[in-house]
Order: C-alpha cells, then sequence, then structure tokens
C-alpha cells in the first residue's frame, strides 16, 4: 500500500515481516536518517523521498527476509554494475 505524504514523499507499508524484525528495521532506517514510524498494531510505514532511499529500503529489509543465496546474487550484481560503470 503507498500513500503520498505531506512532504511529497512516497508513503510504504513494509509487510510480511516478523515482529521482532521490523524493530530492528525500523530503527536501521532511522540510523540512515529515513523517516519510518510503526503503527499501534505494530506495522511499519516508511517515507521515500528519493531514489535513494528506495535502494536503502529494499537492501535493508532484504536482508532479513533473503536468504544467503539470494543476498549473494544481490552483491554479485552490484559488484558487476558497478565494474561495468568505471570501464
Amino acid at each position: 500500500m503507498f500513500q503520498y505524504s505531506r512532504s511529497q514523499g512516497l508513503v510504504s507499508k513494509v509487510g510480511k515481516i516478523k515482529r521482532s524484525d521490523r524493530w530492528i528495521i525500523y530503527q536501521r532506517l532511522q540510523e540512515l536518517e529515513i523517516p519510518c514510524w510503526c503503527a499501534a498494531d505494530g506495522v511499519l510505514w516508511v517515507e521515500i523521498n528519493n531514489a535513494i532511499d528506495t535502494v536503502l529500503l529494499r537492501s535493508t529489509v532484504q536482508s532479513f527476509i533473503a536468504c544467503r543465496q539470494e543476498l549473494i546474487h544481490w552483491l554479485d550484481r552490484c559488484w558487476d554494475a558497478k565494474q561495468k560503470t568505471f570501464q
């Protein structure tokens, strides 16, 4: 579910994550200075203001829901993209 916030950012509900992991993700997003909050029902909401916020949110969530092989594949793709950029 997406909604627009007052700051013109996109607000997204982060779902399908264990409640205990949501708290850790919330804390990490706070460290990254990405606006987020937990509702009384435990749902994590995140405000996305730019592409970097999107990538950081994805990376943070993926670290909790992806299997090891998926994380390795993602890292390999990032390295390949970086190497192509500098060639």
